[in-house]
């Protein structure tokens, strides 16, 4: 009897063992939480949705506020025909590569580029992957000011000639 005990005993111990060996020896998944609000795909383009609604204009892209607000994007306010488009590749920092980005976001212009809130360029950062940081460490929403407002010299005196 004190034989078959103790053989029960030692399988008991073994199995633990590799329990325990198993659970600290594979590999661990890093679940890694981010702060965006990812955009579920029937809103992706929320002024889209709004003239699809019957709506026009101005109600058009005030539904596409109201409905970036809630969904967490950014809010900036889309180009209306007519609106100008820049070359984003102007500010410093920016290439084709990154305006494309830029572009593919919603934004083509100086104008909405000045008016990013930190809490917009986090979240653009969010999806810019290598681009990630570049519109803070460039000052590109300063530069974007400047050619906003048409102040050339006061952009070639802080940034270098265009």
């Amino acid at each position: 009897m004190d034989l078959q005990n103790n053989l029960v005993l030692i399988i008991v111990a073994v199995v633990v063992v590799a329990l325990i060996a198993f659970l600290l020896l594979r590999p661990r998944q890093r679940v890694q939480l981010t702060d965006t609000t990812p955009i579920r795909p029937h809103m992706a383009n929320p002024k889209a949705e709004a003239e699809g609604r019957g709506l026009d204009g101005e109600a058009a892209a005030a539904a596409s506020d109201v409905v970036g607000e809630i969904i967490g994007a950014p809010v900036h306010r889309a180009l209306a025909e007519g609106d100008q488009r820049d070359d984003l590749t102007r500010l410093k920092g920016v290439g084709p590569k990154l305006a494309q980005s830029l572009n593919g976001l919603g934004y083509h212009s100086f104008d909405q580029l000045a008016r990013l809130t930190p809490a917009d360029i986090s979240k653009i950062d969010a999806q810019l992957g290598a681009f990630a940081g570049r519109l803070e460490r460039d000052r590109v929403v300063e530069q974007a000011d400047l050619l906003a407002r048409g102040d050339t010299a006061g952009f070639e005196t802080s940034f270098g000639r265009l």
